[in-house]
């Protein structure tokens, strides 16, 4: 019996199920949806589809290179003590690795894509069915280059990131890319360098330099050409702070810039970077200990 989209969006609604598992489960059943039912019960996805909705905001960030591939992933759960376990931290290099080696399009291709027997999606369910914890393949940056990848992990996976850069991949360059990496995680800019930064947000960030101004009695009656240059001057200050290569390199001990500290190593150009903090962004749940004890014991 055949199926159709409806069919794999109502069995989804009526499961909790991903969309992937669902196609499945209609395949092997041949349309059957009382079937397709069992069957994801049988393979412990219905399990899986319960814990779903539970905030995962803790969990990991792996970093994999291979060659001239590198690969950054996160991947959540919903407490710190599952982010520890080993099991899981496999997982997150299985799916780092698959990550570099398939090279997919996003989180839903990644979860269609196989890896050994499996696929990625089916290797999740089942480990949210054997721990017991939601978990949740948040997003990934792959970087393929003809020059050189360097990865750093901080804290354990807590931050990680992935530097590029136009260069020979030798060992001044590595080092030179891991000390802008630790830079990276350090001071998070948001971008490159200055000439990276959008237009509209400079515009937006000096409407607020103005208004800034204008509120501050001491600065409010100056001439309109000095509240000009003191505006370029704070939002000079302020792209300093958030690009990487005008940043302070923060090992220096003259105050260099980063760009001038990538020169003195000589022959890098750098390319891009990306940083992923575990949890950046997501609700965390917050728990009450006390209610907790109780609702256990009811």
């Amino acid at each position: 019996m055949a199926f159709t989209a409806k069919d794999v969006k109502e069995l989804r609604e009526m499961t909790g199920c991903g969309m992937m598992d669902c196609k499945k489960a209609l395949t092997e059943t041949d349309g059957d949806k009382e079937k397709a039912v069992e069957y994801l019960r049988e393979k412990g996805l219905a399990t899986a589809a319960k814990k779903a909705g539970r905030i995962a905001a803790e969990g990991i960030v792996k970093a994999y290179v291979n060659g001239n591939v590198g690969v950054l992933v996160e991947v959540n759960s919903e407490t710190d003590f599952v982010a520890k376990n080993d099991e899981f931290q496999q997982f997150v290099s299985d799916v780092a690795k698959t990550v570099a080696e398939t090279n997919p399009a996003d989180v839903e291709e990644l979860k269609a894509t196989k890896c050994g027997d499996t696929t990625i999606g089916e290797m999740l369910t089942a480990k949210i069915a054997k721990i017991g914890e939601n978990m949740n393949i948040r997003r990934f940056a792959r970087i393929e280059t003809t020059g050189a990848v360097v990865e750093y992990i901080h804290a354990a996976g807590k931050i990680g990131v992935l530097v590029e850069a136009d260069a020979e991949n030798n060992d001044a360059t590595k080092e030179c890319l891991k000390n802008v990496a630790m830079q990276v995680a350090a001071l998070n800019p948001k971008y490159l360098s200055s000439d990276d930064v959008p237009e509209d947000y400079k515009e937006h960030e000096k409407k607020i330099l103005i208004e800034q101004l204008k509120n501050d009695p001491k600065n409010a009656s100056k001439p309109e050409n000095i509240i000009e240059k003191m505006i370029t001057g704070r939002l000079a200050k302020e792209l300093k702070e958030i690009c990487l290569l005008e940043q302070e390199y923060v090992k220096a001990e003259n105050k260099e810039t980063v760009a001038k500290y990538v020169q003195s190593v000589g022959g890098i150009t750098l390319k891009q970077f990306v940083r992923f903090e575990t949890g950046e962004g997501l609700e965390k749940k917050e728990e009450n200990f006390a209610d907790e004890v109780a609702s256990m014991i009811k």
